[in-house]
C-alpha cells in the first residue's frame, strides 16, 4: 500500500539556499510508459541550483520539483511500463525531468538502469546525471582512438570525475584540472595521466607540450574559451557543458578557422525522450559491465537529509566537494 502524500523540498521562490523547503505533496501516478519509484536517494547537481535561482525553468509538463537522478525500488507500473522490462522491487537508477527531491517520483521507464551489481543503492543515484551527460556529448556514436588527449575542467567534481574515469577506461590520455594537491591526488586515482593544479600551473602549456588536446570538456567558459582554443590541436572538439566565468566572451574566431576547431555544448534535460532512451541502452551495453568489473566507481561526496537539501545546495555552492552530493529521504 503506498501512502497518499509524501515528504519533497521545493524551491519557495528564486534566490538561495534558504529558497529550499520541506512541504508535503500528493505521491504522484506513473502514466504511460512510467514507472514509480520510491526514493532511496536524489543527486544534487548543478542545474538544480540554476533553477532554484529561477535561470532554469523546468520544461513542460514537468514537475516543478528540483532533482534529475535518482536510485530507488520500482513500486508501481503504468501503462505500457518500458515493454515489460520493470516488475515491481527491481532497483534502478533514473534520469528524471524533475522531481527527485521527493520520496517518490514517476520516471519514463526508458531512462531507468538496473543499479549495477556489487553498487550500494545510495551511491549509484549519482550516476544518471553525470553518466548520460558525459556520454551523449563526448562518447556516444564515435569511436575514439586510443591515446586521444582529453582534457577535462574541474576534474574533481561531479562531471569532472565521470569524465577522468570515462577517458582512463577507454584509452584517452587525460589531463585534468583540479586545486591543490589533495585534489590532483584525487583525480590521479580516478585515473588521469596528468592532474594539473590550476592554482599554480598553466593547463595551456601542459597540453600543449603532449601535442595538444583532443577533445576539451569545458564547464568554465569566460575567459578560458580563447585559452582552450590554444590548447587544442588541428580538428579537436570542445564541449561545453557549463558556464561557470560567464557565457558571453569577446573571441577571436581565427584559431577556430586555422585550426577547424568543433565548438557544441548541449543541455540534457530539454533533449527528447527517444534520445535519453538511445543514450540508456548504450550505457547499459557498453558502460555499466564496467562498475560490475571494477573499471569504474562511484564517487560519493557526501550525503545529507532530504530536508537538509539547502545544506547540500551550499555545499555545491562552496565548491569543496569531490564528486557527488546527494540528498536520502
Amino acid at each position: 500500500m503506498l501512502p497518499d502524500e509524501m515528504n519533497v523540498v521545493e524551491i519557495s521562490g528564486p534566490g538561495g539556499p534558504e529558497t529550499m523547503v520541506p512541504a508535503r505533496r500528493p505521491v504522484p501516478v506513473p502514466g504511460p510508459g512510467e514507472v514509480l519509484l520510491r526514493v532511496v536517494a536524489a543527486g544534487v547537481n548543478g542545474p538544480d541550483l540554476l533553477q532554484r535561482k529561477g535561470v532554469y525553468p523546468p520544461p513542460p509538463g514537468a514537475s516543478d520539483l528540483p532533482g534529475l537522478e535518482v536510485a530507488g525500488e520500482v513500486v508501481a507500473l503504468g501503462q505500457d511500463d518500458g515493454g515489460g522490462r520493470w516488475t515491481e522491487g527491481d532497483r534502478v537508477v533514473a534520469l528524471t525531468d524533475g522531481g527527485g527531491y521527493a520520496e517518490f517520483v514517476a520516471v519514463n521507464a526508458h531512462h531507468c538502469l538496473p543499479v549495477p551489481k556489487g553498487l550500494d543503492p545510495v551511491d549509484a543515484a549519482g550516476l544518471p546525471e553525470t553518466y548520460f551527460t558525459v556520454w551523449s556529448n563526448v562518447f556516444l556514436g564515435r569511436d575514439l582512438p586510443k591515446g586521444t588527449n582529453f582534457l577535462v575542467q574541474g576534474g574533481a567534481g561531479g562531471i569532472g570525475s565521470t569524465a577522468v574515469q570515462l577517458g582512463a577506461a577507454f584509452g584517452l590520455e587525460v589531463y585534468a584540472t583540479a586545486g591543490g594537491e589533495e585534489d590532483c591526488a584525487f583525480v590521479k586515482q580516478l585515473g588521469a595521466r596528468r592532474a594539473i593544479d590550476y592554482r599554480t600551473e598553466d593547463y595551456v602549456a601542459v597540453v600543449k607540450e603532449a601535442g595538444g588536446a583532443d577533445i576539451v570538456l569545458d564547464i568554465l567558459g569566460g575567459s578560458h574559451m580563447a585559452r582552450h582554443m590554444k590548447a587544442c590541436r588541428h580538428d579537436a572538439r570542445i564541449v561545453s557543458l557549463a558556464f561557470r566565468e560567464g557565457s558571453r566572451m569577446e573571441l577571436d574566431l581565427m584559431p577556430m578557422m586555422l585550426k577547424r576547431l568543433t565548438l557544441t555544448g548541449s543541455t540534457l534535460r530539454s533533449r527528447p525522450d527517444a534520445f535519453k532512451a538511445a543514450v540508456a541502452r548504450d550505457l547499459q551495453a557498453r558502460v555499466w559491465p564496467l562498475f560490475e568489473d571494477g573499471t569504474l566507481r562511484t564517487v560519493t561526496h557526501e550525503v545529507f537529509a532530504l530536508a537538509q537539501a539547502a545544506e547540500a545546495h551550499r555545499k555545491m555552492e562552496a565548491g569543496e566537494h569531490r564528486g557527488k552530493v546527494l540528498l536520502a529521504p
